[in-house]
């Protein structure tokens, strides 16, 4: 089954390439494109899509802040949305990332890292631009006030590996040819983490991995 994909950018040229060079893969599909931050929830809620591509900067309401309204902390069923700008901003990133974004990409990410990012949030992994992934972890956790949580129970010495893993953005195929085990089971050690942690994505497992100095 093809990965539904809604795009929202306010340059128009943008949402035809974006969609052209997405509808183009074998097991992508765009479903939906929206101009402007306030018809891209409507439309997400409407179509219910695998991945939302949003701009960060547009009218009505920003990228940010219709992130925040479809995968914030309060959303109840959030979508997966992979944030994308020509700004590499550290302010964009954190804003995005806490708002729930699973990715965030600059817009000369090029075709082969947009698609993987597109696939990724629709496996349930995140991607992150690798030229701001390790900057940007390192700057939110210095940002952060007060002691990091702590795990409702101790780690496993392979869910220790599999969190440093996820923190350099390793993604599930990497972390488990790395660790020689299986998708699944990194998979299984995700979620365990991510309820040990109070984490709702791996995003967030990454950035607890950086508050505690594990990185």
């Amino acid at each position: 089954m093809s990965i539904r994909v809604l795009i929202a950018d306010d340059q128009h040229i943008v949402r035809t390439g974006l969609t052209m060079l997405l509808d183009a893969q074998p097991d992508i599909e765009v479903v939906g494109v929206a101009g402007d931050g306030r018809e891209a929830v409507r439309l997400a809620r409407q179509l219910r899509p695998d991945v939302c591509l949003f701009d960060i900067r547009m009218p009505l309401m920003d990228g940010i802040e219709a992130t925040r309204q479809l995968a914030g902390p309060d959303v109840a069923e959030p979508l997966p949305i992979v944030v994308i700008t020509t700004f590499d901003l550290d302010e964009y990133v954190h804003g995005a990332l806490k708002a729930g974004a699973r990715g965030f990409l600059l817009k000369d990410a090029g075709p082969a890292l947009l698609t993987q990012a597109i696939r990724a949030a629709a496996d349930g992994d995140a991607l992150i631009a690798p030229s701001v992934t390790v900057r940007l972890l390192a700057a939110f956790a210095h940002s952060q006030t007060g002691p990091p949580r702590q795990p409702v129970e101790p780690l496993t010495v392979r869910e220790e590996e599999v969190l440093v893993s996820v923190a350099h953005g390793r993604t599930n195929d990497e972390i488990a040819t790395d660790l020689h085990i299986s998708q699944s089971t990194v998979k299984a050690h995700l979620a365990s983490l991510m309820r040990k942690l109070g984490a709702r994505n791996r995003v967030e497992v990454a950035m607890w991995a950086h508050e505690t100095g594990r990185i």
